[in-house]
């Protein structure tokens, strides 16, 4: 899923959400019918950031305004709507309610994942509704769940959100940023981004800082908006929108240096559409793995994912000379459908009973097998379900509901790998 809250989306998962994997690529099996599924998926996707990208003055003037007064931002009172709980006190309590640190813990919740993917409510143009005082509570949720998270693009000044949080909550908790670059606006989204990136991190430092994402899903995007989701991502069309990224990937490099700040650079794509010439670029590789667009059986679901992963994207990154580190960047299972039609992936359908049966089949033999992966995701994105563009199982992958409730499920007690 293309998840730049544009979108896994996404962006935001930018992580939400989510296009063509190319699993009909792999040799682990055929899957006839998904390309043409999911490249429509994708294309709605574009409309949507096309739409956000007239609203970039809009948001140069919001970033700025946001990037000095972050800290001053957690009485921040702008509309949300009604999916959101506003404050800390209706999901989480404190102690101290002047002190985000003291906030009581959740029994139900464990630190039992890798990473989770991440995108702050109101964190997609043009409107840029997110409030530090959301984030809080989220990294304070999140913090009893995983010590990482990723993010999928900078917009909405969400890096600095999120670092401040981490700062006043005073958790364990370090964070993927990213840049959602888009291959036809001659650059802006990725320098807009790539701005906010820097003036974070020359706020907040690196201590926190995993890396930084540069891209989600931008090969596939490429190959479907020029030929087709089905081309091969080291194809001619392909290599044309490698040579797109790596130059923002380069530039990247090229201002974390000059502000002194070494942290890995990386970039995330889908399945089988890891374009080499990039991977040969960058220090890591998030790659998104869904087995329900794959049509996989619930039972067999964790399995597979596994299997595909070490299979498609570790092996082929050990063979290059740099070897990049592989990631999982997005999996889990949805919990509901806008729709009849999307409720089932073939096999077996979006429920809560699947979600969890995903989660204990996948997260502690993950965990067990040192795979890092960012589980999709934090919370539903209900904007999605009434957003035309989306629909179906689009806004429903979340651990919690969009009011910060976790939904009825159990996570699983075991410990993350390190």
């Amino acid at each position: 899923m293309s998840d730049y809250r544009y979108h896994s989306v996404e962006p935001a998962s930018y992580g939400g959400d989510y296009a063509s994997y190319g699993y009909g690529n792999n040799t682990n099996g055929g899957f006839n019918g998904y390309f043409e599924a999911q490249q429509k998926k994708n294309n709605r996707s574009k409309r949507v950031v096309i739409a956000c990208i007239v609203a970039m003055i809009v948001l140069v003037a919001v970033g700025v305004g946001i990037g000095v007064g972050v800290s001053k931002n957690s009485h921040h009172t702008s509309a949300k709507s009604a999916e959101s709980t506003s404050g800390n006190s209706s999901v989480v309590s404190q102690t101290d309610p002047n002190d985000p640190s003291t906030f009581i813990k959740n029994p139900a919740l464990k630190q039992s994942f890798y990473g989770i993917a991440y995108t702050p409510y109101g964190s997609q143009l043009p409107n840029c509704n997110n409030t530090l005082e959301e984030v809080i509570t989220d990294i304070q949720l999140l913090s009893q769940l995983t010590t990482r998270i990723r993010l999928y693009g900078a917009d909405c000044n969400q890096s600095a959100l999120v670092l401040e949080a981490i700062k006043q909550t005073k958790v364990d908790m370090s964070v993927h940023l990213a840049v959602y670059p888009i291959a036809t606006d001659a650059g802006a989204a990725y320098v807009r981004q790539r701005d906010l990136v820097q003036s974070a991190l020359q706020t907040y430092g690196t201590d926190h800082v995993l890396g930084l994402t540069i891209g989600n899903e931008f090969i596939l995007d490429y190959l479907s908006d020029n030929g087709g989701a089905s081309q091969d991502p080291n194809s001619d069309v392909g290599n044309a929108g490698a040579d797109l990224l790596l130059m923002n990937i380069t530039d990247a490099r090229s201002m974390l240096q000059g502000i002194g700040a070494k942290i890995p650079v990386g970039t995330s794509d889908a399945g089988s559409y890891f374009n080499t010439k990039v991977l040969q670029a960058v220090d890591f590789g998030l790659s998104n793995v869904h087995p329900y667009f794959a049509a996989q059986a619930i039972d067999a679901a964790a399995s597979w994912t596994l299997d595909f992963f070490n299979t498609t994207n570790v092996q082929a990154a050990d063979a290059l000379s740099n070897k990049p580190t592989m990631y999982i960047a997005e999996t889990g299972w949805p919990t509901k459908s806008s729709s009849a039609a999307a409720a089932s992936d073939g096999p077996s359908i979006a429920s809560v009973e699947n979600l969890q049966i995903f989660l204990n089949t996948f997260v502690c033999a993950a965990n067990q097998q040192s795979v890092g992966y960012f589980f999709f995701e934090y919370f539903d994105e209900g904007w999605k379900v009434k957003d035309v563009q989306f629909g179906g199982v689009e806004g429903w992958w979340g651990l919690f509901n969009a009011d910060r409730t976790l939904k009825n499920i159990t996570i699983p007690d075991c410990s993350k790998s390190s």
